[in-house]
């Protein structure tokens, strides 16, 4: 793995461990492995949109059906180790690190779903991709399905794994304000996290993208009653409960995380 991947990886492990509040909570983020390296890639630098410099990878240059692959909060393009090589075998893949993380330059704007969606869609531009496929995780799900609410033309499929649509699909009692000594970095994600997302039902049932809501059966971040809830508000979204894993099941037990979204990705819907 790159030395910046563990870098975010480090960081995400403590700030969620010191966002966790009340007795009994040590044990709502169980170990987790770590994710594969990322190959070579074929394309790679930094893409100026909105004043700030975003860091991208590709993967597959030029093949049909591209994918975007979004990570989870405090963490890194280099969550995506383990999906790459089974993903670009029949699409063009690019990663990317989020607006102030890893590689990626942070700005003056506060941190937010939309911003950072908006990125999303600047990177498109900037690699002159007018549609595509995104696989989010966590936060990369969330800024997805803000994505598929705003800007649902630029859109072929939504995978999104682990995503709330409010703050009421955290876990009880899962995170709480860091202290003042906390990195900048955490502070905004952690932030981010006790007031965002909040899509409306309205704003759900208008999502006319092909969507996949899924989770592992033993995440103890994101509510099972809200996944199922956020998959029935989305029009003909499926819901995929993936066994045995948490919420990093892509790291747990990546060939089935691969072939639920390559069964998507390349299925008819």
């Amino acid at each position: 793995m790159r030395p910046v991947a563990l870098a975010s990886l480090a960081l995400a492990s403590l700030a969620l461990a010191s966002a966790l509040t009340g007795p009994g909570r040590a044990d709502i983020l169980p170990p987790e492995p770590e994710p594969a390296p990322l190959p070579r890639a074929d394309e790679s630098g930094w893409a100026k949109v909105d004043g700030i410099a975003l860091w991208y990878e590709m993967f597959g240059r030029g093949g049909p059906d591209p994918v975007i692959l979004l990570h989870g909060g405090l963490g890194d393009s280099g969550a995506w180790g383990g999906q790459v090589p089974a993903l670009a075998l029949r699409h063009e893949v690019i990663v990317v690190d989020s607006r102030g993380h890893g590689r990626s330059e942070a700005g003056d704007a506060t941190l937010g779903y939309d911003l950072m969606a908006k990125d999303v869609l600047a990177l498109m531009d900037h690699l002159g991709l007018r549609r595509a496929a995104i696989v989010g995780w966590s936060d990369g799900g969330i800024i997805g399905l803000d994505i598929a609410i705003h800007h649902s033309e630029r859109l072929t499929k939504l995978y999104a794994y682990g995503a709330n649509y409010n703050v009421a699909g955290l876990a009880e009692g899962f995170a709480s304000e860091p202290s003042k000594d906390a990195e900048a970095l955490e502070r905004a994600v952690v932030h981010m996290w006790l007031t965002e997302p909040d899509f409306t039902p309205e704003e759900l049932g208008g999502i006319r993208v092909p969507t996949v809501i899924a989770d592992g059966e033993n995440d103890t971040v994101i509510r099972r009653e809200h996944t199922e809830e956020l998959a029935r508000l989305i029009p003909g979204a499926q819901l995929e409960i993936l066994p045995e894993v948490g919420h990093a099941g892509m790291w747990e037990d990546p060939e089935a995380f691969n072939a639920s979204v390559t069964a998507f990705l390349d299925g008819d819907q």
